[in-house]
């Protein structure tokens, strides 16, 4: 469960890193702070679906497995955000919390929370098995 949470945590991680700062480059500027995030936070749950399906399926977590893989990987998220936010912007946690209960910030982790349930929802079972292409019968 930690090296699986540790994968989920750092491809979502580093993709994250890459969309945040072309949001903060140039879509803020051109919208606002609360739409840019808006825009983003879809790709950035799409992403995560995407990778927490794969990690699961592959490994063949049970609902316990995949809720502690989310759990670990948003607790890594937390501490990896609250530490850019010290280097790149010099907030101290104290001020990186607050932000995080203002608009867009809240809206931020929401979509944070829900990449930690993602890894269960998708174990859970019933869930839907990820659509593989029909291949025509070999001769």
């Amino acid at each position: 469960m930690i090296l699986p949470a540790f994968n989920y945590f750092g491809v979502i991680f580093v993709l994250g890193f890459l969309l945040g700062t072309m949001r903060a480059i140039w879509l803020s500027p051109a919208t606002d702070a609360t739409s840019a995030v808006l825009i983003e936070l879809p790709l950035m749950l799409a992403a995560s679906g995407y990778v927490a399906r794969r990690i699961v399926r592959q490994r063949g977590m049970g609902v316990p497995a995949a809720l502690g893989m989310g759990a670990i990987a948003f607790v890594l998220l937390m501490a990896a955000d609250a530490g850019l936010a010290l280097l790149l912007e010099g907030r101290d946690p104290a001020a990186w919390a607050a932000d995080l209960l203002r608009t867009p910030g809240w809206i931020g982790l929401a979509g944070q929370v829900i990449f930690a349930l993602l890894p269960a929802l998708i174990a859970f079972p019933g869930a839907p098995a990820p659509r593989r292409p029909v291949r025509p019968p070999e001769n």
